[in-house]
């Protein structure tokens, strides 16, 4: 029974870390993974004086996992969603600045986001311990600080790919103060930070939708969108304010008359959030499949908001003009990076509440009947 166990663990697909760590012959490495229990050893070796090394470890299953290669007190974190191999080469002292990763992208983004946070932890202790400022000014400064960095983190690394490991890192920073260690991104309590929260914990519910990370994102995210939610005048016969901003990463982009169109403003329809190209050869037998499917359930109340990011925008407008639902253009990308969007055609089906409930990369049946489901 060993012998079989032993076995099948070998058979698990496994990724690779390897590279070199200068000056540090005869110290022990570890590498570690950062769970949601805590840090979990999983290998070590003494390093010799060349400094090279190769760990091969079972790869993470539901969604990207994160590492950590540990000398005594300095760290280096990656992260592995897959079975590709991290090379990772650095010196020590000051082994978490002075490194580099290969491998795959979200571990450089990670790198990048340490190098700035340390940074910014550098800053904050500077001004804690200059006697020369007033507790006012040393306040003001760590807000401003801070304010700027969190929306350096938004804007590059959040809502550019919610749905990539760095994201998910950089929302869940922790910086430290006189107050203690506490997260740079309150998932609870403060509005703007639980939407960054909800980009991510959408785009990973659509890529990883079973993974412990996502349900922990998810209910964090739901319970900060309860908490900030503001007051609203009681209606009666209703059940109370419902939560929208989880359920869906909200898009406002212009139709052929240049009017701002909302996906939020559509609660209580079923939708049907299309990305799509009118300039490829499948779309005009996809959009005749669209029309029969929104003539015989629009009633219902069945609604398309259909993003197209053709580069030629005439012909976007002529391929759209006597369509019935919204069509809307995007030029910058930023919506089909927000939901992930990797290949066109990729719609995504929200119920009445504005919750996405189905990926099409992971539809089972038909889209007509997925839709009858939800009328």
């Amino acid at each position: 029974m060993a012998a079989t166990v032993f076995a099948a663990c070998n058979n698990k697909p496994k990724f690779m870390v390897e590279g070199q760590i200068e000056n540090a012959a005869d110290a022990v490495l570890y590498l570690e993974e950062n769970t949601l229990d805590g840090i979990l050893v999983l290998d070590s070796l003494r390093l010799k004086a060349d400094g090279d090394f190769r760990f091969h470890v079972t790869a993470p299953a539901d969604c990207p996992s994160f590492y950590m290669l540990r000398v005594g007190g300095e760290r280096i974190c990656f992260a592995v969603d897959s079975t590709e191999t991290i090379t990772v080469k650095a010196a020590v002292p000051d082994m978490g600045r002075n490194y580099t990763v290969e491998g795959n992208v979200s571990s450089q983004k990670m790198k990048e986001i340490a190098l700035m946070q340390q940074d910014l932890q550098k800053k904050i202790v500077a001004w804690e311990e200059n006697e020369d400022m007033y507790p006012g000014d040393i306040a003001d400064s760590i807000e401003s600080a801070l304010s700027v960095y969190k929306e350096k983190m938004k804007q590059e690394y959040i809502f550019a790919d919610p749905a990539s490991a760095a994201a998910y890192y950089a929302v869940c920073q922790s910086v430290t103060d006189l107050r203690g260690s506490f997260m740079l991104f309150n998932p609870l309590n403060d509005r703007d930070d639980v939407k960054a929260y909800a980009a991510v914990a959408t785009a990973w519910d659509c890529y990883y939708p079973d993974a412990p990370r996502t349900v922990q994102l998810c209910n964090a995210a739901i319970r900060g969108l309860d908490n900030t939610e503001q007051p609203r005048p009681a209606v009666a016969g209703a059940d109370g304010p419902k939560v929208t901003e989880i359920g869906i990463i909200d898009v406002e982009l212009p139709d052929i008359n240049s009017n701002l169109r909302k996906l939020t403003d559509l609660k209580g329809k079923v939708v049907l959030l299309d990305f799509t190209v009118f300039a490829a050869k499948e779309s005009p037998q996809r959009t005749r499949l669209l029309r029969t499917l929104y003539e015989k359930y629009s009633k219902q109340g069945l609604e398309i908001y259909q993003v197209s990011v053709d580069e030629d925008i005439h012909f976007w407008k002529t391929s759209v003009e006597h369509l019935p639902w919204i069509s809307v253009h995007e030029t910058d990308g930023h919506a089909v990076s927000s939901y992930g969007v990797e290949s066109l055609p990729t719609f995504f089906l929200i119920d009445r509440n504005n919750e996405i409930v189905l990926r099409s990369d992971f539809m089972k049946g038909t889209l007509e009947s997925n839709i009858q489901k939800l009328l």
